[in-house]
């Protein structure tokens, strides 16, 4: 058994390793013909087991050519940045591990490597340093901590105490949203209970920016959820006009800086997210522009005890100080999703970080630039790393994006700004070169070409 498990992980590194080399040379998006063998997997449970090694194989054989290289340099869609090697390394070797890092006592090399990249993004995002930070999964799992922590802190402020008495009864929480709030935040106020219709929404500007002079009230018994980043436009809410006005009322602020947040990291961007650091609790994700694996963001709350009282799960047989994993996080059983950060942060540094950030962004005031020249549409401002683009119409921006995939040299989504449809491009992968941009570009031009070509026919 123990040599057929190194010969398996053996031959997995392999296999990984033949994949990654050639990741430049892939379809962005697989091909029919590797979806339609994917058929091969929908088997019935077999009685007897089949070998590992056979197993593995099948699983790179037949899956490989049906992934999406989002590992690779051409993918532009969600802002997912692919994995620094070193990030990635480190995960494979946090595998072999296979601890838990719930408490130090499961883990003490997870614990003790978390508790300093808990430091060092504190450090790189220039927040206040006695913040809490949990590694969770998503921003959408961080946000719920973080949601959690503010109602219950303006809950026990106001005299009632959620964790004895719940909620039925409870004095009324509000939340104010914006107009263009993520998805992720609108589902965790969901499963917290704020429906929709309670919700107050603050309208916008052309950008998706929160209009300050249209914010409803606030007081101490209100949640502010800004953005650090707009999933479309890239954009900031005006956190120093908007701030300052929420503490003097006593509300709470979280601000969802899922990639936007990283700007922070480089002195040209910075001044995007001026005043951020006077909210109460931010998430920002490890897997969009710090390149980690998938599965990794953060959970930051300037006030740690209003984070550990919200998510502690102490128990009689496991027990943990207010600032072990387990008691910052939804997460009871986890892995130690801090390790790939850890790692990134020690490999790039402050410059490197700030390196990326800025390259991504200079490219994608490059792209937006040759696109222009082009004749496309570019509909927001480029002030970060996203790029909104439409076509004449929403018949020929759909075309555009329908050719460019089944074209395989490249992938992003499909989006909608003020009822049109556009095209969204992220750029957050520390593979995309100049010449990726290039081809990006002429990917473009080509497939515009195209639908124009069959519309004449």
């Amino acid at each position: 058994m123990k040599n057929n498990e190194a010969d398996l992980v053996r031959d997995a590194d392999e296999r990984a390793l033949t994949y990654l080399t050639g990741i430049e040379n892939r379809r962005v998006f697989p091909s029919n013909a590797a979806i339609d063998a994917l058929m091969a997997f929908d088997e019935s449970l077999p009685e007897t087991g089949h070998p590992s090694a056979e197993t593995l194989a099948m699983l790179d054989q037949i899956g490989s050519p049906a992934t999406v290289a989002t590992n690779g340099p051409r993918y532009f869609g969600f802002v997912v940045g692919a994995a620094l090697p070193v990030a990635a390394a480190a995960e494979r070797l946090m595998l072999a591990w296979d601890n838990g890092a719930a408490l130090y006592v499961t883990s003490p090399v997870c614990a003790t490597v978390e508790d300093v990249a808990a430091k060092w993004m504190l450090d790189i995002l220039d927040l206040p340093r006695e913040s809490a930070v949990g590694f969770g999964t998503s921003a959408t799992a961080c946000s719920l901590a973080c949601l959690t922590a503010a109602r219950r802190a303006l809950l026990l402020q106001a005299g009632w105490n959620p964790d004895e008495d719940g909620l039925f009864g409870a004095p009324e929480i509000r939340v104010v949203v914006s107009e263009k709030t993520h998805i992720t935040i609108l589902k965790a106020l969901r499963v917290l209970g704020f429906g929709s219709s309670r919700l107050l929404v603050a309208p916008v500007d052309a950008e998706g920016r929160i209009d300050p002079n249209r914010m409803p009230d606030l007081d101490d018994r209100t949640i502010v959820c800004l953005q650090a980043g707009e999933v479309n436009t890239g954009e900031f809410d005006p956190f120093t006009d908007i701030i300052p006005k929420a503490r003097a009322a006593g509300a709470w602020v979280h601000i969802d800086g899922a990639f936007g947040l990283w700007a922070r990291a480089s002195e040209k961007m910075r001044h995007h997210t001026n005043g951020v650091e006077d909210a109460d609790s931010w998430t920002v994700d490890g897997h969009k522009w710090l390149n980690t694996p998938y599965d990794c963001a953060m959970a930051i709350c300037k006030d740690p005890a209003a984070l550990a009282g919200a998510m502690n799960s102490d128990a009689v047989y496991a027990t943990g100080t207010a600032t072990a994993q387990k008691n910052l996080t939804l997460e009871f059983s986890r892995r130690a999703r801090g390790v790939p950060v850890w790692a990134a942060l020690r490999s790039l540094g402050r410059q490197g970080v700030a390196e990326m950030v800025e390259r991504h962004c200079s490219q994608a005031t490059h792209l937006a630039s040759r696109l222009k020249k082009e004749g496309f549409d570019v509909v927001n401002s480029v002030v970060l790393n996203q790029v909104m683009v439409k076509g004449d119409n929403d018949a020929e921006t759909r075309a555009i994006q329908a050719w460019a995939h089944e074209s395989g040299e490249v992938w992003f989504g499909m989006s909608s700004w003020d009822g049109k449809a556009v095209f969204r491009l992220s750029i957050s992968s520390w593979r995309t070169t100049d010449d990726d941009i290039s081809l990006l570009v002429n990917v473009l031009i080509t497939a515009r070409h195209s639908f124009r070509l069959r519309q004449l026919t």
